[in-house]
């Protein structure tokens, strides 16, 4: 089983440096509903359903940020750096 359990973590570390806008995506949505949740108690007047909608907005809005700042990170690395490298190496040939 531990084999089992290597291979997983072998996983996820190699998409987290292929692509490390998942961990901090992931890690940030943690952080807000953690704090939205510890917030709760302090809520006031609001509705429990209103404070949780608007908890979900913030965590939802963070990782689609993060998601895009991802893949306009992919692009940038794929379609601007990549061509200039490959160019280099054809004019040093």
């Amino acid at each position: 089983m531990s084999d089992y359990d290597n291979e997983n973590e072998s996983k996820f570390m190699r998409k987290a440096r292929e692509n490390p806008f998942v961990p901090i995506g992931m890690a940030g949505f943690f952080a807000i509903v953690g704090w939205r949740l510890l917030k709760m108690k302090n809520r006031g007047n609001v509705k429990m359903s209103v404070h949780l909608i608007h908890m979900r907005v913030g965590a939802q809005g963070f990782v689609v940020g993060a998601m895009t700042v991802g893949v306009l990170y992919s692009m940038y690395r794929d379609y601007i750096v990549k061509p200039k490298e490959e160019q280099k190496a054809l004019e040093n040939k």
